[in-house]
């Protein structure tokens, strides 16, 4: 018959995945003709717990190339962007205690989904899919069989060589003088 003891350990005590997006404008010195690529680099974020929510603050550089003075010159803009986002993650509230880790993971790096010329502005769109996963002491019940694993027997294995060698060494031993 199992029987079952709690125990307290790390794990995952909440999981998930969201996708944001984000419309930024920027305006450039010289008013551009056509798009010709955005890149997002430098991706960095942390996240914390503040409440019931988890806060990712976070950046990235996003560099937009395009022709200028009726598509002869081209350019390039960069901007970096500083984002704070917050999310409520569910957890699994059996057994938790405290000491609570948070951990991001970049799922989908950020990206140019959209770039288009507005009134001598350009506008993009941003997205990037974080996960977020929150690690706690929590409790969880096992399973055990109250019987012992059962004890090996060790045996010594004696060779004959080796009681040779034993004999030897007691005859090597033996002070003669002391015999009469």
């Amino acid at each position: 018959m199992a029987n079952y003891k709690e125990i307290v350990t790390k794990a995952i005590i909440g999981k998930g995945k969201k996708t944001f997006t984000t419309t930024e404008a920027i305006t450039p010195e010289t008013l551009p003709t056509t798009i010709l690529g955005c890149w997002v680099i430098n991706h960095n974020f942390k996240g914390h717990q503040k409440g019931n929510k988890i806060n990712i603050e976070g950046s990235y550089d996003v560099n937009i190339w395009y022709s200028c003075l009726d598509d002869t010159k081209t350019e390039v803009i960069r901007k970096t962007t500083t984002y704070l986002e917050s999310v409520a993650v569910p957890k699994r509230t059996d057994g938790n205690l405290s000491n609570e880790e948070v951990i991001i993971r970049s799922l989908k790096q950020p990206s140019c989904t959209r770039a288009d010329i507005v009134n001598g502005k350009i506008e993009y769109t941003i997205e990037k899919e974080l996960g977020i996963e929150i690690v706690g002491d929590t409790k969880v019940k096992i399973a055990y069989d109250e019987e012992e694993d059962p004890w090996e027997i060790i045996t010594d294995e004696t060779t004959e060589e080796d009681i040779r060698n034993i004999e030897q060494e007691i005859d090597n031993e033996v002070n003669e003088e002391y015999l009469d």
